[in-house]
């Protein structure tokens, strides 16, 4: 069922609001899927953003999306064959580095919510008067950092971020401080080695970390 910009844009802003970290996840082996979304769902970060950067990737959607308290996403999307893919594969929301018009109507038309990057005032702006109001600031310390979105939300406080891209332990805080930041999408709560090693409850314990995390 299509959506509105705007409709999409709500939902999309409660499923940030689930926790402040959403786990920004490159999984190559669709037997980890799984388990290693039941390790971030009981570690309290239930929004998983599953980036179509690997060939098991959407097989990886469809097994996540089946575990019980989380939301699974779909990351990087750029095109609308991306989004009827990830569509079918069970994905409940869509995460892109940037935005086009081609990508938003496709996303708009299949009902998907979308959380649209942006890197400037003006990417933002062109967002906003579409009717995207929660959005990615992304890349986000090569963006300029918590200074750079503090410096943004001065203008233009109606919009919301997602900061990713370089967020890590050491500078969440800065970013969740911030009045226009909603939540983080980060990486760090499931590092490769701990994932390919199966240690899911090493994975339970960052995630547990994560979402104690002070917005």
């Amino acid at each position: 069922m299509a959506i509105t910009a705007q409709d999409a844009s709500i939902r999309t802003r409660e499923i940030c609001q689930r926790a402040p970290i959403v786990p920004v996840l490159v999984v190559h082996d669709v037997a980890h899927a799984r388990p290693l979304a039941e390790a971030l769902v009981a570690g309290g970060l239930p929004a998983l953003e599953v980036t179509l950067r690997t060939p098991a990737a959407l097989d990886v959607i469809a097994e996540m999306a089946k575990v019980e308290g989380g939301i699974v996403g779909a990351g990087t999307l750029v095109t609308p064959d991306d989004v009827t893919r990830a569509m079918a594969a069970g994905a409940q929301f869509g995460v892109s580095p940037g935005a086009t018009d081609d990508l938003l109507d496709a996303c708009e038309a299949g009902g998907l919510p979308m959380l649209p990057g942006a890197a400037t005032a003006s990417e933002a702006m062109r967002l906003l008067a579409r009717g995207y109001d929660m959005l990615k600031f992304f890349p986000a310390e090569a963006s300029g950092g918590a200074p750079a979105l503090k410096a943004i939300g001065a203008p233009l406080p109606q919009i919301s971020f997602c900061p990713t891209g370089g967020v890590s332990p050491d500078n969440a805080a800065s970013y969740l401080s911030l009045s226009n930041v909603v939540c983080a999408g980060g990486s760090w709560v499931a590092p490769s080695k701990l994932v390919e090693a199966g240690d899911w409850d090493a994975i339970r314990d960052l995630a547990h970390a994560a979402s104690q995390l002070a917005r």
